[in-house]
């Protein structure tokens, strides 16, 4: 039976690739630097749990043995972790090579070449790496994520303000969906005459306004704020202004932002 390590798998993005997986009955081995306790939510039941360090490679001989396919969905958001993020990647293709992987596979961001950004540009450079890494690959270029466009109005919403930058959309993703489709690629991947290597992209399934998703924030999760069109100066609001946030040939989610907005409500 196929054996996939999730690079991150206690993540956010690593943790839905876990359970997608375990729920298709696959051997699933999450590799990250601290193991969670037994009763930690972030423990999917029927995923093996192995500690290991890819910045130093302590542990990692060990997580990768007998594995199969890699899904490598690291992140860092500021600081020396976000720095070292390239290298980092770096250090599990070959850690990967080293333990004769059959491919791995990278979860990135949408056109992350096209915006100046500091954590774009570092995710373009992992996306780099893997397609001139020599190896069988597989990059999937996701849109944003729905937790993290709920997280622009819940930071903002604490001083009354829901932001919506003019002239912007989202094509939100949710996790989950983000997460069967590393699945799909990662076992695809494996089969006799699959390409060295392929880029994917994976979107939300519907592009709504910056607006829009604002209020159906605001209405679903009850909070208070004044929903509020502003600009987004900078290289940033220029890339989402221009749309290259968006993936509407690739609507492959299928959970809107207002569904998982309920789902979120509704969870005990």
């Amino acid at each position: 039976m196929v054996l996939i390590a999730v690079a991150g798998g206690t993540g956010t993005a690593g943790r839905a690739v876990v359970a997608d997986a375990v729920g298709r009955g696959l051997r699933v081995r999450s590799v990250s630097r601290h193991v969670p306790q037994l009763t930690d939510p972030r423990r999917v039941a029927g995923a093996e749990y192995v500690e290991a360090d890819f910045r130093t490679g302590d542990g990692v001989a060990g997580a990768l043995a007998g594995v199969d396919v890699v899904v490598e969905t690291l992140d860092a958001r500021t600081g020396p972790a976000l720095k070292a993020l390239p290298a980092t990647t770096v250090a599990v293709l070959a850690a990967a090579r080293r333990a004769k992987v059959a491919r791995c596979v990278l979860l990135t961001i949408v056109n992350a070449a096209e915006c100046s950004m500091g954590y774009y540009q570092v995710q373009a450079s992992r996306a780099r790496s893997y397609e001139s890494s020599g190896m069988p690959t597989t990059v999937v270029y996701a849109t944003q994520f729905h937790n993290l466009v709920a997280g622009l109005f819940s930071t903002a919403a604490k001083v009354g303000i829901i932001p919506a930058f003019s002239g912007v959309s989202f094509q939100p993703i949710a996790t989950a969906d983000v997460a069967a489709v590393l699945v799909d690629e990662a076992v695809a991947g494996l089969e006799p005459g699959a390409v060295p290597h392929r880029s994917v992209q994976a979107g939300g399934p519907s592009v709504w306004p910056m607006r829009a998703l604002a209020e159906q924030w605001k209405a679903t999760t009850g909070r208070h704020g004044v929903v509020t069109t502003m600009p987004l100066p900078g290289a940033f609001g220029t890339f989402l202004r221009a749309g290259r946030n968006l993936a509407p040939d690739a609507a492959v989610g299928r959970i809107e932002f207002n569904d998982w907005l309920t789902e979120q409500k509704l969870a005990p």
